[in-house]
């Protein structure tokens, strides 16, 4: 994920703990995926805020030589510049795994169903 990383390193993408999501603006999330070779195949937006700005939205796309598929929730901040940004790639949540080495299983661990 070339383009990702390439916003991180520049300090336009940077991951959220409390939100487990990156901050960003979602335009810049989805021209780094675009870059990374995903081509779009859905794009929606919703718009529940009385200013009429994007409350959020969802990205997909598809990487037709791979065959990978890239996800991407959007959620608006009103207050902020920066979106909170959730993103996935084949299913597998992108994350910045110096926060989160560890991915817990929550059907298993603290006393769930097992």
């Amino acid at each position: 994920m070339h383009g990702l990383n390439e916003l991180r390193k520049q300090g336009r993408m940077s991951w959220i703990e409390g939100e487990h999501g990156w901050g960003a603006a979602p335009e810049d999330v989805v021209d780094a995926l675009l870059r990374d070779g995903f081509e779009e195949c859905t794009r929606e937006t919703t718009t529940s805020r009385r200013d009429l700005r994007p409350a959020g939205g969802v990205w997909q796309g598809v990487n037709t030589v791979t065959g990978s598929v890239a996800s991407a929730i959007l959620v608006s901040r009103p207050s902020r510049t920066r979106a909170i940004v959730f993103i996935a790639i084949d299913g597998t949540a992108f994350r910045d795994h110096a926060f989160s080495s560890v991915e817990r299983d929550p059907y298993k661990d603290d006393g769930g169903e097992g």
